[in-house]
């Protein structure tokens, strides 16, 4: 094998072991916290900005998943694949620190009391996420947050109060990405390759979902799952596609 693939392979199983050690604990809480505030008819609102989108789309909808989270993305700040140009990455980049602007986004919702806020950011400092967070506490929501806290403490505030998003949150889940996020250094290129934290949060959120799903069960509230027709035929799969869409319009009819 090509010593790069092993040594991102390598790498990979490193973060994924030391989320293991160290993270479970915290992943049961935020669990049960998700758990009761989807039974008790609340929502998760779920926001990330630039790549971090990857996550929060990983959390609803696709196979696999269910309502009971609410997810908020950005275009301004996430829609990466012009790259130059109109919609660029510089204005992207420009946006996501613009103070001022989580409130803007926050006022278009409404919030209930049982409600709860989950926040993606491998470095944790960028202006929008962090008063999203401060936003999301000031009108009473417990506040979760999934950022690479090792990142997050060596990254300098870029907030005028010098706050990052590990100073808000409530509760932390650490994806325990190294420094800088991309891990391969090739021979002959300074700079490394092969970013790491899309996996770490994937991993991180679906062991959240399995368990917020066994829990709602158990709770005598069994979620409909977005469900591929491999596992039930496709009059049943596309049944439960109209009975989870509906549901969640449901659940989120009342947040505009």
């Amino acid at each position: 094998m090509n010593t790069v693939y092993q040594d991102y392979l390598n790498a990979s199983y490193k973060i994924m072991q030391d989320i293991t050690n160290t993270q479970m604990d915290t992943i049961e809480q935020v669990a049960q916290i998700f758990a009761n505030c989807i039974a008790n008819d609340g929502l998760v609102h779920v926001y990330g900005s630039g790549h971090s989108r990857m996550a929060v789309e990983e959390v609803f909808p696709r196979y696999g998943s269910f309502p009971g989270f609410h997810t908020i993305v950005e275009l301004s700040m996430t829609f990466h694949n012009q790259v130059v140009g109109a919609n660029g990455q510089r204005q992207a980049m420009f946006i996501e620190n613009v103070e001022g602007l989580a409130e803007q986004i926050l006022n278009n919702f409404i919030f209930k009391p049982q409600d709860v806020f989950l926040l993606f950011s491998t470095s944790g400092v960028g202006n929008v996420v962090v008063e999203m967070a401060m936003g999301a506490k000031k009108r009473g929501m417990k506040v979760i947050a999934i950022t690479a806290v090792e990142n997050c403490k060596l990254t300098p505030h870029k907030h005028s109060t010098g706050a990052k998003l590990i100073d808000v949150a409530d509760v932390l889940i650490d994806t325990c990405v190294p420094m800088g996020d991309a891990v391969v250094h090739v021979p002959n290129l300074n700079t490394p390759v092969g970013p790491t934290s899309t996996i770490a949060n994937t991993l991180i959120v679906n062991l959240i979902k399995v368990r917020v799903a066994e829990l709602l069960t158990q709770a005598g509230q069994p979620p409909f799952v977005l469900t591929s027709p491999v596992f039930v035929g496709k009059e049943a799969s596309r049944q439960l596609f109209e009975d989870t869409y509906n549901d969640y319009r449901r659940r989120v009819n009342r947040i505009l």
